[in-house]
């Protein structure tokens, strides 16, 4: 065996020696080819260890329930969750659902708790949200709450909820958003 074999081995080893349950299950079902290619010529050609990445690393969900990332790297306060999107779980063994729920768990990966809150917060408004109301929520001052709305129009989260578009003063939850997060916001 080559130095990566056994430092793969021995991080899945200790992984495995530290988890019961759904989190042992996980780990064992989830770590496959796709992983494993993407530590060897990735990850170990970067690092040379596995220190502080977590493989099946388990997180609460937006609906406050639990999702698996494929890889969590957690060093001091620095965080950084690792998705791999292999060909074959996603495009031969799965449903339409299992797919849309996939895409659903990246967007949340993806959006920063901010933008979560905006939406939280619109869905909760239950009309167009505007810069004071973002200004009252956060406590953010007029430039920082239009620079927010307008960051989230720009990454197409938010559409404009007024009559024209020279200048925005109300958004809505873009359509796409709603649809994958409907039940979400709550």
């Amino acid at each position: 065996m080559n130095e990566f074999e056994n430092a793969h081995e021995a991080f899945l080893t200790k992984h495995i020696s530290m988890r019961g349950g759904e989190r042992l299950k996980r780990l064992k079902e989830g770590h496959g080819h796709a992983e494993k290619l993407f530590l060897e010529q990735i990850w170990w050609n970067a690092f040379g260890h596995f220190q502080d990445l977590h493989p099946e690393y388990e997180i609460k969900d937006f609906r406050d329930g639990t999702r698996f990332l494929d890889f969590a790297f957690l060093r001091h306060s620095f965080r950084l969750a690792i998705e791999i999107d292999g060909f074959g779980p996603h495009f031969a063994d799965i449903s339409r659902s299992q797919f849309s729920d996939q895409l659903i768990r990246q967007n949340h990966l993806e959006l920063n708790y901010l933008e979560k809150e905006v939406i939280r917060l619109a869905h909760k408004l239950g009309r167009a949200i505007k810069p004071v109301d973002v200004q009252k929520q956060f406590q953010f001052g007029q430039r920082k709450a239009q620079q927010t709305l307008k960051a989230m129009y720009q990454k197409s989260l938010l559409e404009p909820a007024g009559e024209g578009l020279a200048r925005l003063r109300c958004y809505r939850v873009a359509q796409h958003v709603l649809a994958n997060w409907e039940g979400l916001v709550v």
